[in-house]
Formats: C-alpha cells, structure tokens, sequence
C-alpha cells in the first residue's frame, strides 16, 4: 500500500536527484546537437522520401512487413501532397523533449489525433493510427522518449529498423537495443469484452437496478419508514442514506468514542494522500531533477511516513475489539460464540472486497484510456486470474508474492489479528490484569522478533519507505507480527478504559500539558526524526540504529494515540476534542472502508488519462488529491449503497431473527455487537 508507493518514490527521486549533480557538475554536454534539430517527424519524412524494402532490413519478407512497407510508402506519398490524414500522422509525433537538463524526459505527442487516423485505402484496407513511445539514448544512461505515430500494420521491429538509421545520422547514435516496445503502442482497437466482464457488468447493473426499484417504492408506496418490507429495507437507497448521514452529537451517548471518527477518517485521508504522490511521482513531470528540493522539506515527512495511518487503524481495531467485547462477556458471564464472531466478521468484509476483485480485474482496463495507460498504475491485476481466492481467504499477505489488490494486505493483517482476538478477550475476562500483562510480554516479544530479522538479514532502514527486496518488504512490512504492537497495545488500551469506566480521573493543569507533550513528542519523533531525507538517502545510521527506529516506532505510535483517545474521552481534549469528535465526520466514517478499497480506482484512471507533461509541487498534487477525492466519495457512497449497506442490513436481519429464536444462546448477541475495524465497519457507534 503505503509501502509500495514510497518504493518507487524514493528509488526514483534517488537517481533524479543524482542525475541532477552530475549535470550540475559539468561545463560541456555532448549530445546537444538534439537542440538543433527540425521536429523529429519532419526529420523523419525527410530522411524516407524515396523509401523501399532495403529500408526495413529485415531477414524474411512477410506479408505483415510487406503491408507496413506499403502503407509507410501511401503515408509519406500523401504527406508530401499534403493531405490531413498523413499531415495528422506526423503532427502526432513528439519532438525531442523540452527541458531536458531540467529533467523533462518526455514528450507525449498527441495520442488521440494518432489513434484516430483511419483512412480507407482501398475497400478492404484502411491505414489507422499506431501510437508508441520510441527511447532515445542520450547521456549517461538517460533515456529520452519521444512519441512516435505509425501505421497499425508496422511492429515495434519495423519501427526500430526506420528509426536506428535516422538517429545515427541525426545524432550519430548506434544502439542494438529496441527504441520502441509494442507495449508501449495503442491503437484505437480495444479488447473485448470477455465472459467475466459481461459477468461482472451483469451484477453490478442487477444491484443498481434493485437499488432503483426498491427505492422508487420506497419513495413513493411506504409512508411508515418504521415499518419498511424487508426487501426494500435492504436495497433502498433512500432508507440506507438516511442511516449514512445521520449525525449524532457528540456526548449524547456515554457509551461512544466520539473521536474516533474523527481519528478514523484523518488516517483515511493520510493514506488516500500518500497515493496520490504516487501517481504524481510517476507522471511525466517536465521538473523531474529539480525534485532534489522535494526531499529537503518537512512537508515530505508527512507523505513518506503515510504508513503510520495503518498503525493508527490497527490501535483502533484494537481498543474498540476490548471495550466492546468486555461488556459483552460480562452480560453472558463469559460466554463467547467463536464461530458466529467469525461468520459475521468475513461477511461484513467479503463483499465489498469481491466486488473490489471483480472491478478492478474486469472493469478498469476500459477506464482512462491514454498514452500512459500501461505506465501509471497501482498494481497487475492480472494476478488476480491466480491469486484472487487468497484475498478472499484473507492470506494474501503471507501466501503470494503477486497479490490480487495491494493494498489489501492490511485486510489479511487485520483478519488475521482478528482470528486470534477470542483468546485475548478470554484471557483478559478470567485472569484480568495478569493476562493484560502476558499481552505486554507477548507485546515485546513481537517487537523483539521485528528487531532481530532486521540484524540478523541485515535489512535496512529503506524499509520503511521501501528501497528494498520484495522479500524484505514482505518480511518486515506485511507480515501480521510486524503490525501486532499497535493492535495489542489498543488491546491493553481498551481493557485499561473497560476497568476504569467508572473512575473519575482528576488531572491537574501539570498532568495534562506533561500527557499532550509527550504524545505530540512522540508523533512528531515518529515522523521527523530521519528528516533530512536529502541526506537520508545515503542513512548515516547504523543497522543497530535503524532497527532500533523502525521497531521502537511502532510501538511509540499508538502510545501516543492512547493519550489522544484519554484525554478526548476524559475532557482534557480541548480543541483536539472539539476537532476529532466534529458531527460531520460520521458520514464520512461509515463509508471509509469502500472509500479504502476503491480509491485505487479513481486515482488510477485518473493518472492513465493523462496526455500532456504535469509539473510536480506540493500544490499541485493537492490539487489533483482534491478534485479525485471527490469522485472517491461519489464512487464509495454508490458501493456502500449498492453493496456494504445491504449486506449489512441483511447480516443485521438475519442475526436478529437468531437471537429471537435462540433466546437461550446469549453469546449470539455479543458476537452482533462486536465492533469490526474501525476503519471498516463504521456503520455501528463506538460503544465502551
């Protein structure tokens, strides 16, 4: 998730900032002569005016390169008649690109005028649009890529064989390698649709249709909303919207952690964020080596340490896990339905994750069509033809290296975390403070294993924004221990708050300003104490000291949540208080988890859709986190409508129409009052 992106972002920042150095540090270029030149196309056409079968140089002559040699001769013949469509053909074209010693190594041409070309030649042959990227070799291992329009008969080997000798003239430039790559090139075909899209295409219009209809009757045939059917309490838009944007005031429950909605939905946003930088870091950026200042400000901190966000859910799924649970096994005098806790757990998540697996593997390939389609992206959905079912599983994190939806692989911490809670719970209900403190033990022994897998593979600190091996990724960032610290220390939390309940804590003005600075210390060492990243990127800490960091980190991180939370709930909040337990939160809270595993969607098919260079700032990526961020929210209320909504309020029947004929089976009723993730089931209140 977080991880992957700051993989890619420092690896690449890294070799910009460097490149930049090294043209800092020199007086005279070789290889400027590209500077002098015409537009690349008109070079081209030059260059080809007479051209004939020696200019292919292929071995064999096959009726595919006997079509491109014809359709090239058509196209240059037309061009110098100057008609529109051969005029298009290499108006499409890019130019070496502009700015190349301020690190822009891209010029996209103009996708849709290549694409579509279709001129009719003769009644069964049509000359159309082929758009690809051509690498030119420029200086020190830089790659220059120049957008190139050919006619869809020609391959990426014709291509190559047009292009090699015109750069060895222009440039003096001899390379064996490929310039072009076939896939880099599209045209305007597209796949069909296959038997799994028209699949998924079907129940997505099935649920939409029911939402319509049921809520068509709601609205105009149901007057008592108290006393809605069955069917159309379950699919009616209009009933669950009503729940959706429900506000409660804060403190009209005693019950309830107001702040943690606030809490919640602030570490959503954090991760949503963090992403955008990806796809930001990964468009054509015209500024890509003055990027070095990028990592020189704080600000950075805040993107690169995003990871923290997860932490923040697994305290919360913690705490809320305890001080609900609690209760529960009092009223049942410790009675605890496993396999129902179970049962509702998966069915709660499942849906909306297969939904999640359908989309993306089916659907987003006819998204954001653009010259970058296959360049900016998340993830290979393609491995979801393989490893679909270890998402549903929830083992995506320990069973495949090629997971279905990356960022799922908090999912199958949190389930996993989950699984294993019923022993706590029990632990803590029959030996209270002496299980609290094997927790602390187990707590440390956890960390302790972190540690020691950091010095003894020697994996270092780059860990933590990802320059390392996949198998140290998976190691020391998705494996489940890794990430057990934050979930047992909102545990030990969430049994600290079920036994003081009743305590009245008096805290003087001493006692406050001491807890807040020391949790604001904490938060803020967490995220700054590596800045600057300028020089972090030769870390001159030792592998003793980073892995004291990277273990250490995860365990002061949820401490100082566990003030917040304290001091929230006790009055001692203030403006944080006032801040985190805002009414307005709740909407956007209870359709956090769609809006979790749908963002990918939005911002990915917003990056592919990009046609021209993108200049990199802070500013400017907010600007682009915004404006997606509304169609997240757009797309996440039609999933939880069409989807969680339904499957909840279905769950919710059916565990009801139980308990009414299982009187006599107390624990049923604990296992529907168990509080999910708090950043994926937020449709129930936080009850302590």
């Amino acid at each position: 998730m977080v991880e992957i992106m700051a993989m890619l972002l420092v690896t690449w920042l890294a070799l910009a900032s460097s490149l930049q150095l090294e043209f800092d540090e020199i007086d005279s270029l070789e290889g400027y002569q590209f500077m002098e030149l015409r537009p690349l196309a008109m070079e081209f056409s030059q260059h080809f005016r007479n051209i004939t079968e020696k200019d292919l140089d292929l071995p064999s002559s096959s009726q595919q390169d006997s079509q491109c040699l014809a359709d090239m001769t058509q196209l240059l013949s037309a061009f110098r008649l100057k008609k529109i469509w051969a005029l298009k053909m290499f108006d499409a074209w890019g130019t070496f690109p502009k700015g190349v010693l301020y690190g822009n190594k891209i010029d996209l041409g103009n996708y849709d005028e290549c694409i579509g070309i279709n001129k009719a030649i003769s009644d069964n042959h049509a000359i159309k649009g082929k758009y690809c990227f051509a690498g030119v070799p420029f200086v020190r291992g830089i790659i220059l890529r120049t957008a190139v329009c050919f006619p869809a008969s020609c391959n990426a080997t014709h291509m190559d064989k047009f292009l090699q000798p015109l750069l060895e003239k222009l440039l003096n430039i001899k390379t064996t390698k490929a310039l072009v790559s076939e896939d880099s090139c599209r045209t305007k075909e597209r796949i069909e649709y296959d038997g799994l899209t028209i699949f998924t295409i079907v129940i997505v219009s099935l649920l939409l249709a029911a939402v319509v209809l049921t809520t068509a009757y709601d609205y105009f045939f149901c007057e008592d909303q108290n006393q809605l059917p069955a069917l159309i309490k379950i699919f009616s838009a209009r009933a669950n919207s009503r729940v959706l944007f429900r506000l409660v005031q804060p403190r009209s429950n005693p019950n309830v952690i107001d702040c943690l909605n606030g809490m919640r939905c602030m570490s959503l946003i954090w991760v949503l964020f963090g992403h955008q930088y990806l796809f930001a870091l990964m468009a054509p950026n015209i500024n890509q080596y003055q990027l070095k200042w990028w990592f020189g400000k704080p600000f950075t901190s805040f993107v690169l340490h995003a990871g923290f966000s997860v932490d923040t859910f697994l305290f919360l799924s913690g705490l809320l896990l305890v001080v609900i649970s609690m209760r529960s096994l009092e009223k049942s005098k410790g009675k605890l339905n496993i396999p129902m806790m179970y049962l509702h757990r998966y069915l709660r998540l499942t849906p909306v994750v297969a939904l999640a697996i359908l989309v993306y593997m089916t659907l987003l390939p006819f998204m954001g069509d653009g010259p970058l389609f296959d360049s900016i992206k998340f993830d290979d959905y393609n491995h979801c033809k393989s490893t679909w079912f270890w998402t549903l599983l929830f083992l995506q994190n320990y069973a495949t290296p090629d997971l279905c939806i990356n960022h799922s692989w908090y999912l199958g911490v949190d389930m996993q975390l989950y699984i294993l809670s019923p022993i706590f719970l029990l632990s803590l209900y029959k030996w209270g403070k002496k299980a609290a403190a094997g927790i602390f033990v187990l707590m440390l022994l956890l960390s302790a294993c972190l540690f020691s897998t950091m010095m003894v593979k020697q994996y270092p600190i780059h860990i933590e924004i990802g320059v390392t091996p996949d198998e140290a990724q998976r190691k020391l960032y998705y494996a489940t221990h890794v990430h057990a610290a934050p979930w047992l220390i909102g545990v030990l939390f969430g049994y600290f708050l079920h036994v003081n309940r009743s305590r009245n804590f008096q805290l003087n003005r001493i006692e406050i300003w001491l807890g807040w600075i020391v949790s604001l210390g904490l938060i803020f060492t967490c995220i700054f104490v590596l800045y600057p990243f300028a020089d972090w990127l030769n870390p001159p800490l030792s592998m003793l000291e980073e892995a004291f960091y990277y273990t250490l980190a995860r365990i002061a991180w949820p401490l100082s949540l566990c003030w917040v939370v304290f001091a929230c709930m006790r009055g001692y909040g203030g403006l944080a208080n006032s801040f985190l337990s805002c009414p307005l939160w709740q909407p956007l809270s209870r359709i956090s988890y769609s809006a979790y595993i749908f963002h990918i969607f939005i911002q990915q098919t917003n990056g592919r859709r990009m046609r021209t260079g993108t200049f990199f700032s802070n500013y400017d990526v907010m600007l682009l986190f915004w404006s997606g961020f509304g169609f997240v929210l757009l797309l996440s209320y039609v999933v939880y409508i069409i989807m969680e909504a339904p499957f909840g309020v279905l769950e919710s029947m059916l565990m009801a129409k139980r308990r009414t004929s299982s009187r006599n089976e107390p624990s049923s009723t604990t296992t529907n009052k168990l509080e999910l993730n708090p950043q994926l089931d937020s449709d129930r209140p936080h009850n302590t």
